[in-house]
């Protein structure tokens, strides 16, 4: 597909919770044009099309079909995250997908391979990782503003969405649980911290069999749970340098988000790296209390990746949030879930090479293209 000019045409299948984040940012990003939303369950695209004003709703293939859409945002349960995905490479338009990239390592290869043979493009969420928060602490990091990276610490500790979440069944299946719903916020900013993970080694646990939806229309349904309810693993990364996570959604009530990067000489403590902003914490001396920085840099919200993605494309250049990112820390998972059945370290074979950060000046409301 050639590169083109002016605003980037974006559809989007998925009309659920997470559609309405995408498309009020979408809103004000002028270098973006939504022309249709698919889903199927037509209803519920005319509903969201309605709501935000795109001009075109209805089954998947509204989308597919748009000669003027480029990019197509995979806005679709993890499970269906491949076939949906591959649809939309099929009809020759790059992809850019939420987390996780799909729910298997061999569905990761198939699909990139896929891509690639088409000469086509994948971004995958999460795009927090773009944010002003996570990137004023990776720009410290490269600064060495704590020394030599050492290690890193995550603790990620809920009750879980289905008190909150109407209908949070999909949370609990293949793909999902706290391990692959929240994990590649954390995940994806350690790989952009310290490189690529080359082992890894877990206990993960299962508190019940089914769980109870605490609001909306179906409050009081109860639905089975499929995987680990808390994980707890050691990452061990090809630079040498190390980590510890723990994702839960067992806690009896949300517990204050931990994720921090030690050095040789001090401590950034980051921001919850499911939003895009906060403040950043140093210590960088061994007698220093925490100091805060405000953080700087592009705050959007859900959208941010794909309009990188866009601008990459328009300019000829790769994007940041790539396929081969999103596969890598799919892999890194897997490996912590399969370490949690065997209780054996479990090496990985994927890599992928951390992108550059994110320019100061990056507006995401300026009209560049």
């Amino acid at each position: 597909m050639s590169a083109g000019t002016g605003p980037v045409g974006i559809g989007i299948i998925g009309a659920g919770v997470i559609a309405s984040q995408y498309l009020t940012q979408f809103a004000a990003m002028p270098d973006l044009d939504v022309r249709a939303i698919g889903d199927l369950r037509p209803e519920a695209a005319e509903a969201r099309a309605a709501e935000f004003g795109v001009p075109a709703h209805g089954g998947v293939d509204t989308v597919l079909e748009d000669p003027d859409i480029e990019i197509v945002v995979n806005l679709t349960i993890p499970a269906a995250h491949h076939a949906v995905s591959r649809q939309i490479l099929d009809a020759g338009k790059h992809v850019w997908t939420e987390k996780p990239l799909v729910t298997t390592r061999e569905e990761a290869e198939d699909l990139l391979a896929h891509a690639e043979s088409l000469g086509l493009r994948i971004g995958g969420a999460p795009d927090t990782v773009l944010g002003a928060g996570v990137q004023t602490a990776l720009r410290a990091l490269a600064a060495e503003e704590i020394g030599e990276p050492r290690s890193a610490l995550v603790q990620m500790r809920s009750c879980g969405p289905e008190s909150w979440h109407p209908n949070p069944d999909f949370l609990f299946q293949r793909g999902a649980g706290p391990l692959f719903d929240m994990g590649p916020y954390y995940l994806t900013t350690l790989v952009l911290a310290f490189g690529p993970v080359a082992s890894v080694s877990a206990v993960g646990s299962q508190t019940s069999p089914t769980r109870t939806i605490g609001s909306g229309p179906r409050a009081g349904e109860t639905f089975d749970v499929e995987v680990p309810t808390r994980v707890q693993g050691l990452l061990r990364f090809a630079s040498g340098t190390v980590g510890a996570v723990e994702f839960s959604f067992d806690d009896a009530m949300d517990r204050p988000h931990v994720l921090e990067l030690a050095g040789s000489s001090g401590t950034l403590d980051l921001p919850d790296p499911n939003q895009f902003g906060g403040m950043v914490g140093i210590a960088a001396r061994r007698d220093e209390d925490w100091t805060e920085r405000e953080s700087s840099g592009a705050v959007a919200g859900r959208g941010l990746g794909t309009l990188e993605m866009a601008r990459a494309l328009r300019a000829g250049r790769p994007h940041r949030l790539t396929g081969a990112l999103a596969a890598h820390v799919l892999d890194i998972m897997i490996g912590l879930e399969d370490a949690t059945r065997s209780g054996e370290t479990v090496h990985l074979t994927s890599s992928v090479e951390a992108p550059a950060p994110l320019p100061l000046d990056f507006d995401p409301e300026a009209a560049t293209l």
